[in-house]
């Protein structure tokens, strides 16, 4: 696992154990620091960049680092040997992690940059007319003799370099920002044949909401009401738009049409009186909210509805899910929003018969609840339909009477049947009328009544290529049974516990195509604390979070572009409208671009638009618009890709492939797709011939490879006999619905070396008050020592990887043992010690699961396991299996998977 011992020199204090010291003295450093504070150097080597863990780059790079940044070994240039004069034209090193931003924000103002533009003296390329602002540089660089470095994976996407006078308004904030759509392409290539050409994907990934509640992302609301959308392609008013005939006539940037404006456009309603058209958000802002008037309503806005079903067979009440779910609800019941006080709850238990529950109001005579029992499963029928789903606002004091004793009512069942299916349709009956979202809590497999499953998991088949028919759907009942919902607006989630086969590939299908989730706890039990408090964590932020209800989603664009592919969570209604009875604020969606004809523009703009109803019952549309610039260049086309969102694409693609043709085609795919890449770049950009064996890629796309190893060997796709199918349906779910941070951080693991981290990290920034994370490293083997403490974390579950040889005073100050057998493997939260390094330690691990610095909403709250590294295998195996760099089951190391390529190549 480690690098032989001979590479590290015995060290003092947290490094190896100096074998002339007594077993559990103090170490020397410690011994003899009295005055001051002690400074414990865990690793013997102060920490500098250059040294640690990517000292073989010849210099760790700083998180948010450039391309242009990052030398090869012996050579001091700024870029592959690119004269530093001209090194600024297009990817200059960015200056901080904010300057994608910047870089656009100048672009559409027409300010330029003097270090992100080339002199005007810098010759144009001969092939190409000269153009008034130059696009992104090519950085040839090669992947065999300058290794992947994993800060590599953090850099912005290169930066949309617009036209000076793109938008109407010179606004910072007038193109969209990458966390909300990404483009793989920042620059658009102008014909179909130039894209086939490229190889490359053309393909948006959107997250129309960065955070789970509005307070946390604010964006500008527009109340007013008065929307201008052109008369033919129904695009929204936007910044990139032009005023004609003294400001009264817009011209679309879609379509060309010429509009009137609105006579209220530029009246201010609050103030009655005129208003400064130049202040304007939908003028101003690529992202904007417009509250809706009547006639974007079929029917009044419907009020929140949750009707949660909830298993109450022998499993789910002996694993102690009834009893936490129900205490969960209780407890987060102000949280669920109601600003509006029409929220409604309803509450169905299931086991081999369906059990309603009435609740009263509030204050009547009867404050019992009753319960209904209805026993024929082939047609559920609904006893009453009338006090099935309550008012939150008027009955509240009643539910959580209601929920105090759901707890007891089961808890000596011995009923093993689950009626999940026929609980699922009675549901629909209660709540179709108005739509909502029914919640299924669960610990076993649906055996009676409609869409019964059969245990079918054969251990036989695992790894083999029958494996493809157990991760299709046993049962048509799910699949036509969502559609039914997506028509009237009722979205599903499932919650699954089970400690046995589920058939997670069956149940994924209802929350796929009416926008919901699955959520999947392995063999959870109450019981631990653990996991009691992971899913209410979770729980209680999934009933906070801020849905959109009724929603539709669609994407227009300049004449010539086409949404071709949507890939997500949603039903698919009609070509380019995808409906969500509920609209997440936790997931991404991908639609792949074609290009019909010709585009004739400098810039293409694609606009985003999502109708919806807010969870307290205003009807809004949230519209992203996003101005790319066009090329008629190949290599402009690759200097301008985006490494993360080229990922998010071939990721969604590779799911379709799999759930299709199986798992082998799918990785099939993936690496033909790198070698597709790798060929057309060399033959059309890097001259055919390459000396020395190398691999020539572009710096912005020098990951790639990498994250496609590194899906190929995810456990959703990985080839292997070891991996239940529960287990691998529930990975599929995440590489196809995660926001891109988490989907990268997902396929590409965070490590970090704790042990020698700089005296800075996990400790608040001076200027942002933020905890400073240390550098990622690279997952490698050799890059752990036996002596280290590292943090693994791929957003779902955490590793804390303790080394063989961990000196005593490392475990004391982190676990609180001073001797590491003492020390308890598996699931667990780290204790809080009375030192600073414990403290650093945990706010590194609660750093790294802080969802809203990535600029995303998710309510998961990763596992954190102990794994000693001569502790228990099966653990230590799994957190291995992380290290996508090593060789590993049945997958290749990243040495021979670039050896493959190039060969190929």
């Amino acid at each position: 696992m480690a690098s032989p011992q001979g590479d590290y020199p015995p060290q003092e204090g947290y490094g190896q154990p100096v074998p002339q010291q007594a077993a559990g003295a103090p170490p020397a450093a410690a011994q003899g620091q009295a005055a001051g504070k002690k400074k414990r150097a865990y690793a013997g080597e102060a920490f500098e960049f250059g040294s640690g863990a990517n000292a073989a780059l010849g210099g760790q790079l700083p998180a948010g680092g450039s391309y242009g940044a990052y030398h090869p070994p012996q050579q001091q240039q700024p870029a592959y040997g690119v004269d530093p004069s001209q090194m600024a034209q297009g990817y200059a090193p960015p200056a901080a992690p904010g300057v994608a931003q910047m870089t656009q924000q100048f672009g559409a103002m027409g300010v330029t940059d003097p270090h992100l533009m080339p002199p005007q003296s810098a010759p144009q390329p001969a092939s190409q007319a000269p153009r008034p602002v130059p696009l992104n540089q090519l950085y040839p660089t090669d992947l065999i003799t300058q290794p992947f470095n994993v800060a590599e994976l953090d850099y912005p996407p290169p930066p949309i370099v617009l036209p000076p006078g793109t938008s109407v308004y010179p606004s910072p904030y007038a193109n969209c920002p990458p966390k909300y759509v990404r483009s793989t392409l920042n620059a658009v290539p102008t014909t179909h044949s130039l894209l086939k050409k490229s190889k490359l994907p053309f393909a948006l990934v959107i997250q129309p909401y960065a955070a789970l509640h509005d307070a946390e992302d604010p964006i500008p609301v527009i109340p007013d009401q008065v929307i201008s959308r052109c008369r033919r392609c129904r695009s929204y008013i936007n910044p990139f738009v032009t005023f004609l005939d003294h400001g009264h006539r817009w011209r679309c940037n879609m379509c060309n049409l010429t509009n009137d404006v609105p006579q209220a456009f530029d009246w201010d309603t609050t103030l009655q009186k005129p208003a400064d058209r130049s202040l304007r958000p939908d003028l101003n802002h690529a992202v904007v909210e417009f509250v809706a008037p009547q006639e974007y309503m079929v029917r009044p806005p419907q009020p929140l509805v949750y009707l949660f079903l909830i298993d109450v067979s022998y499993a789910s009440v002996t694993n102690g899910l009834l009893a936490t779910s129900a205490r969960c609800i209780k407890e987060s019941l102000d949280r669920i929003p109601n600003a509006d006080r029409r929220t409604r709850l309803g509450f169905v238990a299931v086991d081999s018969s369906l059990h309603y529950f009435t609740i009263p109001r509030d204050g009547s005579e009867i404050s019992d609840p009753r319960m209904l029992v209805v026993s024929d499963l082939d047609e559920p029928f609904l006893p009453i339909p009338g006090d099935l789903l309550v008012t939150l606002s008027e009955c509240r004091e009643n539910i959580e009477v209601f929920l105090d004793k759901l707890q007891e009512m089961f808890q000596n069942t011995q009923n093993n049947g689950c009626a999940m299916g026929s609980a699922l349709r009675a549901g629909y009956k209660l709540i179709a009328p108005v739509g909502g979202k029914m919640t299924v809590l669960s610990s076993s497999l649906p055996n009676v009544g409609h869409g019964s499953l059969t245990m079918r998991e054969d251990k036989k088949v695992l790894g083999t290529s029958k494996e493809n028919s157990l991760l299709q759907t046993a049962n048509s009942f799910y699949k036509s049974f969502a559609v039914e919902c997506s028509k009237a607006q009722v979205s599903v989630d499932m919650f699954l516990f089970s400690s046995q086969y589920q058939d997670v590939a069956s149940l994924s299908n209802l929350p796929r195509y009416t926008g919901g989730q699955t959520y999947f706890y392995p063999a959870w039990n109450a019981a631990r604390g653990e996991d009691a408090i992971k899913f209410a964590r979770e729980f209680s932020d999934y009933l906070s979070s801020e849905i959109g209800l009724e929603a539709v989603l669609r994407v227009r664009a300049t004449t010539g572009l086409r949404m071709n592919t949507f890939y997500g969570n949603f039903f698919n209604r009609s070509s380019d409208l995808c409906a969500f009875p509920a609209f997440p604020r936790d997931q991404a969606y991908v639609v792949e671009v074609a290009i019909d004809e010709t585009v004739t523009k400098p810039v293409v703009c694609l606009q985003t638009a999502v109708l919806h109803t807010t969870c307290n019952g205003e009807r809004r549309i949230r519209v992203l618009t996003l101005a790319l610039p066009t090329t008629q260049n190949l290599a402009d086309v690759f200097a301008s890709a985006d490494q993360q969102a080229v990922a998010t694409f071939f990721s969604h693609k590779a799911v379709e492939r799999a759930l299709g043709s199986g798992l082998e085609p799918a990785r099939e795919a993936i690496q033909a797709k790198a070698v597709e890449l790798l060929s057309t770049y060399r033959k059309e950009l890097a001259g055919g011939s390459v000396g020395g064996g190398g691999l020539q890629f572009p710096a912005n796309l020098r990951g790639l490879p990498v994250l496609f190893l590194a899906m190929i060997k995810n456990l959703g796709l990985r080839k292997s006999a070891q991996i239940p199918t529960d287990m691998r349906s529930a990975a599929l779910c995440l590489l196809s619905t995660l926001p891109l941070p988490l989907l990268i951080q997902y396929i590409y693991p965070k490590m970090y070396s704790l042990h020698d981290m700089p005296d800075s990290a996990g400790l608040p920034d001076d200027q942002t008050g933020e905890i400073v994370l240390p550098p990622p490293i690279n997952l490698s083997s050799e890059r752990i020592v036996p002596y280290g403490l590292y943090l693994i974390d791929d957003g779902q579950n955490q590793f804390l990887w303790v080394g063989r040889d961990a000196v005593p005073q490392l475990v004391l100050d982190v676990f609180g043992f001073p001797d590491k057998s003492q020390l308890r493997v598996g699931k667990q939260n780290l204790p809080e010690l009375d030192n600073d390094f414990n403290g650093r330690v945990r706010a590194v691990i609660e750093k790294s699961r802080d969802h809203r610095a990535k600029g995303v909403g998710s309510i998961v709250v990763p596992h954190l396991y102990i794994v000693k590294e001569d502790g228990e295998p099966g653990l230590r195996l799994w957190a291995q299996s992380m290290l996508v760099e090593d060789r590993a089951d049945q997958g290749v190391s990243l040495v021979q998977w670039m050896g493959s390529l190039r060969e190929k190549v």
